[in-house]
């Protein structure tokens, strides 16, 4: 069964322009492939500039990450003592299970380097519940609940060495990034 269960309520506007409640329903996480127990989901997004008045429905998105003009707004779930344990990466075993289920999350992931990551995109999160570690080039820092983070594009990873889950929530916006 999924650790993230949410329910998701959109507004939108009816004939008249009127707000109203377009839609509503239970979204649940899907588990990362090669990363036992993380969990995630993206809650809402978009790849193009939303124009508005709209009736509420759901953009369509490409891929797990935004395109530059697009975003995100994720909930991830990193289990307790979890690690990620497999190459993630494009040219890992968990390639296709990661492609398929999360679509191109593994052109983002580091060769040999489970878990490390870097996007095109802006991210600001913030840590729901439980602790967490970043891991990036040289170092790690340690988030707790209630902390934010901007994660400006770096190469980076979460790990969860603590006995409790860890939650965030973060906002992806699509960027340059001349690194990739």
């Amino acid at each position: 069964m999924s650790k993230i269960r949410r329910r998701l309520v959109v507004t939108g506007h009816n004939d008249n322009n009127d707000s109203i409640v377009a839609s509503e329903q239970i979204v649940t996480g899907t588990e990362i492939p090669g990363m036992p127990g993380f969990e995630t989901v993206v809650l809402w997004g978009s790849d193009t500039t939303q124009r508005f008045p709209d009736k509420g429905e759901k953009p369509p998105i490409a891929a797990y990450f935004p395109t530059r003009e697009g975003y995100r707004f994720l909930e991830v779930y990193l289990p307790p003592r979890g690690f990620p344990q497999a190459d993630t990466s494009s040219h890992g075993q968990d390639a296709a299970a990661l492609q398929k289920a999360l679509p191109g999350l593994a052109d983002t992931m580091t060769k040999g380097r489970p878990g490390m990551h870097r996007t095109k995109s802006v991210d600001m999160i913030i840590i729901m519940e439980g602790a967490c570690v970043l891991q990036l080039d040289p170092g790690e820092v340690t988030l707790r609940a209630g902390d934010t983070l901007i994660e400006s594009g770096t190469l980076h990873a979460w790990t969860n060495p603590f006995d409790e889950p860890c939650r965030f929530l973060a906002v992806v916006i699509g960027a340059d990034n001349d690194l990739m």
